[in-house]
């Protein structure tokens, strides 16, 4: 006769073969679930492995893995010679009780603080969702292009690698020496530096590095000049490092280098912010011309140049124009990138290129925000470059995204060129698409809601001179390219009707 608890598993115990979910893993859930429900009480006596794999038609290494693993989280006791037994696990937490207070109150969590403290406005989030089929973005690449088997080998095998533990178990400068002489063998090949690993910190994020070098070098009242077009997320950082932001104009060359030797004077500017390869939002490059000027204004009047190359990898047309700090002898830039952006964003990181002793100041401030790192992504990172692997990928998805680029233009100038203006950009993610007539964009952005296609606020650029949107394509195809510049014609002219009446 089978006993109860037979009964009780053969009833209550289902489970399949699923790629995500092992089979003991599934019936140890189960097991867990079914002591929770009071079915197996405490120091009941679970059959032996031989007829438990026989109950339930699995193998037996598997039903010795099922009592592992509840014995491991501490439902069961394996008693040699004797059997297996259901436990209820200790409480580890003591209940507290509130004397003399009501109840109710402790039956939801408080929803605001009992203290005190200072709220940010300069970070108050910019996100915006939106159940849309479509979207256009800043420039963000495709998650889709991203070699996912080849990229699951590779953790795969990084996470199987004996020496793992040894590293994590090392201080991080040592863990991270060989990810930074690949890195800097990297930069110095493909962007003409001339760097060591103590000129370079590796971090999570570009907004990361800026982050750290802001709190560096920054302090309450500093004069921080921007472009009068520039990026939201930059602005935030410096504010809430406490800087005074001022603004440069910008035009068809870049930031106006001019402004700043005209409007003001020596030690007076703590820093310069500029991405001086494409300038964001607009995509237009500063030139040589002004880049020398900006460079020979750092030393005279002694601020420093924090120069972001944020899409530096998207070159679709000529050669691209090596980074500043290229040039830069005497220490007055510091240099922010990003590598993998291709990749899933957990395959991306952000450094810093800077003097030596800004980098070791940095790494302090590194170390309290994220000393652990990520020394598989690192490990993954570095074969990729030592192979020669991260070139060829990139050079495989700037066709992809060129395509995409001339795709939009030519979309652009099917369908909406009575109405914009735009420069194909010579790389890049986005393009600058200006309107002829000046319209309400957030009315755009309602009316093209209305047609499954969500414009965020962060891509609308709107002022007396100006009314143009940050069109970002890489990661869209041609299908869906398309069907926005239709969606985005149809509701201006619908805009454009309405102002009129």
């Amino acid at each position: 006769m089978h006993s109860p608890v037979d009964d009780i598993l053969k009833s209550l115990i289902h489970f399949e073969k699923s790629p995500n979910t092992a089979i003991y893993i599934q019936i140890g859930q189960q097991i867990i679930n079914t002591i929770q429900r009071g079915y197996l009480p405490e120091g009941t006596a679970l059959p032996g492995t031989r007829k438990f794999s026989s109950i339930l038609s699995i193998n037996r290494n598997t039903a010795v893995a099922v009592y592992d693993e509840l014995a491991s989280q501490g439902w069961v006791d394996i008693v040699a010679n004797k059997g297996t037994f259901v436990l209820m696990p200790e409480k580890k937490t003591a209940a507290i009780k509130g004397a003399l207070q009501s109840l109710d109150k402790f039956k939801t969590y408080p929803e605001t603080a009992g203290f005190p403290f200072q709220q940010s406005f300069n970070l108050a989030s910019t996100q915006e969702y939106s159940r849309c089929k479509y979207v256009i973005n800043d420039g963000q690449p495709d998650l889709r292009l991203h070699p996912t088997h080849q990229f699951s080998k590779l953790y795969s095998a990084s996470m199987k690698r004996s020496s793992l533990i040894s590293k994590w178990n090392q201080t991080q400068e040592q863990s991270d020496s060989t990810f930074s002489k690949q890195l800097c063998n990297y930069l110095n090949a493909t962007r003409g530096f001339y760097i060591k690993p103590n000129n370079i910190l590796s971090t999570r994020s570009t907004e990361m590095s800026l982050y750290i070098i802001s709190q560096l070098i920054i302090q309450k009242n500093d004069v921080v000049l921007v472009g009068s077009l520039s990026h939201y997320k930059s602005n935030m950082i410096f504010q809430q490092a406490g800087a005074n932001l001022k603004t440069i104009p910008v035009d068809a060359h870049g930031i106006d280098v001019d402004f700043i030797e005209k409007n003001f004077t020596k030690l007076s500017i703590r820093c310069v912010y500029i991405c001086a390869h494409r300038q964001y939002p607009t995509a237009v490059t500063l030139t040589a011309e002004r880049r020398l000027k900006l460079l020979q204004l750092a030393k005279v009047y002694k601020f420093a140049i924090i120069e972001d190359d944020f899409d530096y990898d998207f070159q679709f047309d000529g050669s691209a124009m090596v980074p500043m700090v290229s040039a830069d002898s005497q220490g007055f830039i510091i240099y922010l990138g990003r590598l993998g952006q291709s990749f899933f964003p957990n395959f991306q990181i952000g450094f810093v290129v800077a003097p030596e002793n800004i980098i070791k100041e940095a790494k302090n401030y590194l170390q309290i925000l994220d000393k652990q790192g990520d020394l598989i992504q690192k490990q993954i990172l570095t074969e990729l470059i030592s192979e020669g692997e991260i070139h060829r990928l990139i050079k495989k998805n700037s066709t992809v995204y060129k395509k995409r680029r001339d795709y939009l233009c030519a979309s652009l100038d099917t369908y909406f060129k009575a109405y914009t203006t735009w420069q194909i950009p010579a790389g890049g993610l986005a393009v600058w698409l200006c309107f002829q007539v000046k319209i309400s964009l957030v009315k755009l952005a309602e009316k093209a809601k209305e047609h499954d296609l969500f414009l965020p606020k962060t891509i609308l650029y709107q002022n007396k001179n100006i009314c143009a949107i940050r069109f970002g394509f890489g990661h869209l195809n041609e299908n869906e390219i398309e069907t926005i510049v239709k969606i985005l014609k149809r509701s201006f002219e619908a805009v454009v009707k309405k102002e009129i009446r």
